[in-house]
C-alpha cells in the first residue's frame, strides 16, 4: 500500500448503518399516521431497494443527473403508497423531513475512531452516491472527520460509473493509484479497482439485517481486508 495519499469511503452501509436509522424514523412516522401495524424495517428495505434502479435511470442517460435527495424523495412516495399511505394525504414538509432521515444516520461503532486514526496519515473523504448537503449534514451530526466532502454531484456521476472514481481522484489532485477506496461492497471495490484505485474491504455483516447473505467476505483480490475501521488503521500503520 505504498504511495497511497488519500483514502475514500463508500458511506451507506460502510461508514453508517442506514437500515437502523431509516427504520427508526419510519417507525415514528408510521406511529403518527396510523401505520403502527407496518414493519419499519421492511419499509426501509423497500426504500433502499429502489436506490439502484433510480440511479440507473441517470447512469443510462434516460434521465439527466439528478441528486440523490430528489431520487430518495420520489422513492419515498412509492414506498408509502405500497404501505397503504397516500403521500398526498401527508403534509409535504413532513415528507421532506422524513426524506432527510438519510442525512441523520448513525456511524458504525468503530467508524469515527478509525477515521480519526487514518486522518493522521491520509486525506480522508467520502466517495459516495450521496449529495453534498446530505453528506455534510451526516458528518456534522455523526462527527465524521472528513478532510473534504465530495458528493456525487461533484463528479456528476453515480458509482459504479468510472467517472465517479476517476473524477474523485482528479479533484483531489491525485492519480488513481494514489487513492484507496474502502467499502463493504465487493461490486464497488471491483469497479474502483478497474479504474486503477487501490482497494480495502471491511465487512458489515448486519448492513441488511440479521439475515444478510451478501458481502459477508471478500470476493476479489483487494489490497487490504480488515475487520473494521480500527483494524484498517492498524494495518495501514496508523
Amino acid at each position: 500500500m505504498t504511495g497511497i495519499k488519500a483514502i475514500v469511503f463508500d458511506v451507506f452501509g460502510t461508514v453508517v448503518d442506514w437500515r437502523e436509522g431509516v427504520a427508526r424514523e419510519l417507525r415514528a412516522f408510521f406511529d403518527r399516521h396510523g401505520g403502527g401495524r407496518l414493519d419499519p424495517y421492511r419499509a426501509a428495505d423497500a426504500w433502499r431497494k429502489r436506490y439502484q434502479p433510480a440511479m440507473e435511470e441517470c447512469r443510462s442517460g434516460r434521465r439527466p443527473f439528478t441528486r440523490l435527495d430528489v431520487l430518495h424523495r420520489e422513492n419515498l412516495d412509492a414506498v408509502l403508497r405500497d404501505s397503504g399511505i397516500e403521500p398526498s394525504s401527508v403534509d409535504a414538509r413532513e415528507l421532506d423531513e422524513l426524506n432527510r432521515a438519510w442525512h441523520r444516520l448513525d456511524p458504525w461503532p468503530d467508524a469515527v475512531a478509525g477515521l480519526l486514526r487514518l486522518k493522521e496519515r491520509f486525506i480522508i473523504a467520502p466517495l459516495s452516491n450521496g449529495n453534498v448537503s446530505l453528506l455534510l449534514n451526516m458528518a456534522r451530526r455523526a462527527g465524521l472527520p472528513w478532510d473534504a466532502i465530495l458528493g456525487a454531484e461533484v463528479a456528476n456521476a453515480y458509482k459504479p460509473q468510472p467517472e465517479a472514481y476517476l473524477r474523485t481522484a482528479d479533484i483531489l489532485g491525485l492519480q488513481p493509484g494514489e487513492v484507496c477506496l474502502v467499502a463493504a461492497h465487493n461490486s464497488d471495490l471491483a469497479a474502483a479497482r478497474a479504474c486503477g484505485l487501490r482497494t480495502a474491504f471491511v465487512p458489515r455483516p448486519r448492513e441488511h439485517g440479521p439475515a444478510q447473505a451478501s458481502d459477508l467476505r471478500p470476493e476479489g483480490p483487494w489490497d487490504v481486508v480488515a475487520a473494521d475501521f480500527v483494524d484498517l488503521a492498524s494495518r495501514l500503520g496508523c
